[in-house]
């Protein structure tokens, strides 16, 4: 059983929504986005569904980088609270696995703005399948 610490930072969704994925050590992500009016809900603010995708992909992307080459998992619960609106700028979402069981990981994510300002906080559960 080998550890390859970033194949969950390569998502083809990253790809496609434009998140960054920065290097990271095992347990942790940081993920962020340029945001723009093309992210916008009606009142022309950044839409929450993308701050809960730009979480939800930090938080994946640190317990990811726990698992052996032959383990996968899947999101069981997450949570995202919001905090303060965005309308342009970078966003970052930093997460950190806070405890990892055997079939079990928590993980707690923050969101901040260029100010570096609490946008949003997130947390989620993950579980280990196997095939």
């Amino acid at each position: 059983m080998t550890q390859t610490p970033d194949r969950f930072a390569d998502a083809p969704i990253s790809h496609l929504v434009g998140f960054n994925v920065e290097p990271g050590e095992v347990g942790e992500a940081t993920v962020s986005i340029q945001c723009g009016p093309q992210h916008h809900n009606p009142m022309q603010r950044v839409h929450g569904g993308l701050i809960a995708a730009l979480a939800d992909a930090a938080m994946g992307i640190a317990f990811g980088r726990t698992l052996m080459d032959d383990e996968d998992f899947l999101t069981i619960e997450m949570k995202i609270n919001f905090i303060r609106p965005v309308r342009d700028g970078r966003i970052v979402a930093v997460a950190k696995v806070v405890q990892r069981g055997l079939r079990i990981g928590f993980i707690e994510c923050e969101i901040s703005n260029r100010l570096g300002k609490r946008v949003a906080t997130a947390t989620c559960t993950c579980t280990l399948v196997s095939e």
